[in-house]
């Protein structure tokens, strides 16, 4: 049987949270990083099911179109809500990894995620701003997950694709920030 250990023994527990808490700027970097490779692989994947599900119907390319054309505010809907889950479990799993690589301050960990997410697209802005379109390179690539809307088309619906976009991978970095603290926590009950 072990022994319960003492208030005096258990006190060095809360200093190193004091002393090694807060946000680890270098855990959410890479907790970005993951959710951005996350968030390319789920929508390669999801490209690939769509295009496996159109061969497998027996759909000509020029007849898909059409449909999508004649449907297109059910096919933005759908794509949609389909970019908003991408995002949402990207950036819960960038949002966990940085919680369980700095240990302490989940939510903090999942929100500093986030920021470097809007920092990095700042950033990106101003480099195509000061370069030009020309060198705009994430407008090339159609495996990166994007508002359904074309660059310039801000409309009502477009403003709410963006707001969603920005909630759902605030409050996934937020909750998997949580998710990666927590099995810290349950080591240091143990230890207790």
């Amino acid at each position: 049987m072990t022994r319960r250990r003492t208030a005096d023994e258990v006190r060095p527990a809360v200093d190193v949270r004091a002393r090694y808490g807060g946000v680890k700027v270098g855990s959410a970097f890479f907790g970005w990083l993951t959710a951005t490779g996350t968030a390319l692989l789920l929508t390669a994947l999801l490209a690939a099911g769509g295009t496996a599900v159109g061969l497998a119907s027996g759909a000509d390319v020029r007849l898909a179109a059409d449909k999508v054309q004649s449907n297109a505010e059910s096919v933005g809907l759908t794509g949609g809500v389909a970019l908003l889950a991408i995002i949402f479990v990207a950036y819960g799993c960038g949002g966990y990894v940085a919680g369980r690589m700095a240990r302490f301050n989940g939510a903090r960990q999942g929100l500093a995620v986030w920021v470097w997410a809007l920092v990095i697209a700042a950033a990106v802005s101003a480099l195509v701003a000061a370069a030009g379109t020309k060198y705009n390179v994430l407008a090339h690539l159609n495996s990166f997950p994007r508002i359904p809307l074309k660059e310039g088309d801000l409309t009502d619906a477009g403003i709410a694709a963006a707001v969603g976009v920005a909630v759902a991978s605030l409050v996934g970095a937020v909750l998997g920030g949580l998710a990666g603290m927590r099995f810290h926590r349950r080591v240091d009950r143990a230890g207790a």
